[in-house]
Formats: C-alpha cells, sequence, structure tokens
C-alpha cells in the first residue's frame, strides 16, 4: 500500500514533508526560542557571577521578554541606518556609517542596562556594562549556535529522495 489515506499520519522519519510556515509562525518561534535561551543565560550567568542577580525565576523570564523586545528594537534601529547609509556613496559616508551603528550598539547596551533598572528596580541587578556586554554576546552566540544546528538539521544529508 503506497498511499497514505489523510486520515493516518505519516510516521516513518525516512519521508520527507513541505511544511509551510507563516510569517507570524516565524516570529511567534523565533520569541519563543529566544526567550528560552535569554533566560537560561540570564540564570546561568546569575548563578556564576555574584554581579548578575534575579530576585526570582519570574522576574528572570520577564527580563529575558524585556531584553528581547530592547533587542529588536535596537536591531530594526540597526538595519534601517545601515540601509540609509548604504544608499550613500564615497569612503567618507561608509566611515561616519560604521561610527554611528558602533555607537548604537554601544548606546543600545546602556539604554538596556537603563530600560531593566528602570522596570525592574531593586529586583534585577545585570552588572556593570562590561558584564552587560559579555551577557548578550553569550545571548548572540547561543542563539546563533542553536539556528545553526536547526539549519543543519534541515538540511539534505544525502537523502537522494528529497532532491
Amino acid at each position: 500500500m503506497s498511499e497514505n489515506p489523510s486520515h493516518q499520519p505519516i510516521d516513518r522519519l525516512s519521508e520527507t514533508q513541505t511544511v509551510i510556515v507563516t510569517r507570524a509562525q516565524q516570529i511567534y518561534v523565533s520569541w519563543y526560542v529566544d526567550v528560552l535561551i535569554y533566560t537560561v543565560i540570564l540564570n546561568l550567568f546569575a548563578q556564576y557571577s555574584e554581579a548578575i542577580f534575579f530576585e526570582s525565576f519570574t522576574i528572570s523570564i520577564l527580563t529575558a521578554l524585556l531584553l528581547k523586545l530592547l533587542l529588536v528594537l535596537i536591531e530594526w534601529l540597526e538595519e534601517r541606518v545601515q540601509h540609509y547609509f548604504e544608499q550613500k556613496e564615497g569612503a567618507a559616508w561608509k566611515i561616519i556609517g560604521f561610527a554611528v551603528i558602533f555607537g548604537i550598539l554601544i548606546v543600545g547596551k546602556l539604554l538596556i542596562l537603563e530600560a531593566v533598572n528602570f522596570v525592574f528596580g531593586d529586583r534585577v541587578e545585570l552588572g556593570h556594562f562590561v558584564q552587560v556586554i559579555v551577557l548578550i554576546l553569550a545571548m548572540i552566540v547561543t542563539r546563533a549556535l542553536a539556528e545553526w544546528i536547526y539549519r543543519w538539521l534541515g538540511k539534505d544529508l544525502g537523502n537522494s529522495e528529497t532532491a
């Protein structure tokens, strides 16, 4: 029996199925995964660093949500500025563009510190500027690693049926 009636799920791992994912699903999964990654990273840093503190696990999750929101906004601004400077011609504009984007990244980290302090006050301590940079770099690297693994798992690993 080579056909699969629509009422029976395909449970064989060797078959390839096309899955359509909407933009809303992509955004949801991105936020879901990133908040989980950020929560884990935040709590690992809190466990092993005296400079980082959360009053509760719930506060760490809310901090991860706030960080995700702020990082999305900073990334959006950075992309807009980069696009603006890419339209300009000349070496001077490229240098100015690089300096402005670098400034956005640095000021963005300071804004993150202030926003977390404003929203959570004494219930959260992310350390100082250097700890925040290391924390955010750890989040970015972990997120990139998770995305790389996800994409690697989606590659055709020599299965001739999927070509």
